[in-house]
């Protein structure tokens, strides 16, 4: 799937999903990546949501967000309850989608200039 380039931003966009590859910018990553505006982690020991935990909410957390977006891969799968729920109890939004769907949100989202942060699994 290819989306519309938008060079003049000059925040992290996402420009192609397909499963297995994620195309950020003008990179290609082959790993989970936590995404914002303005900030980019690769993070390789995310495979699936049964990878899900701490390491991940902790760093989702340091970014701040109003709203996440959980990408989940190529179908929409639900982590356990609890990981969703330290988001909520810090007032943050919680969405989970399959990671194409997720793509097109943070898109969306951050060209609203909306505060968001996308945990996207390959």
């Amino acid at each position: 799937m290819r989306f519309v380039r938008d060079e003049s931003s000059g925040i992290h966009l996402i420009r192609g999903y397909e499963p297995g590859e994620i195309r950020i910018d003008e990179g290609s990553l082959r790993e989970a990546v936590i995404l914002t505006a303005t900030a980019l982690s690769v993070d390789a020991s995310l495979r699936s949501i049964a990878d899900l935990g701490e390491a991940q909410i902790g760093r989702v957390l340091q970014l701040a967000p109003e709203v996440v977006l959980l990408g989940s891969g190529v179908r929409q799968v639900f982590p356990p309850a609890a990981f969703g729920a330290r988001f909520l109890a810090a007032g943050i939004g919680f969405e989970v989608m399959d990671t194409a769907a997720a793509c097109r949100t943070f898109n969306v989202l951050v060209s609203e200039r909306r505060n968001v942060a996308a945990v996207l699994i390959l």
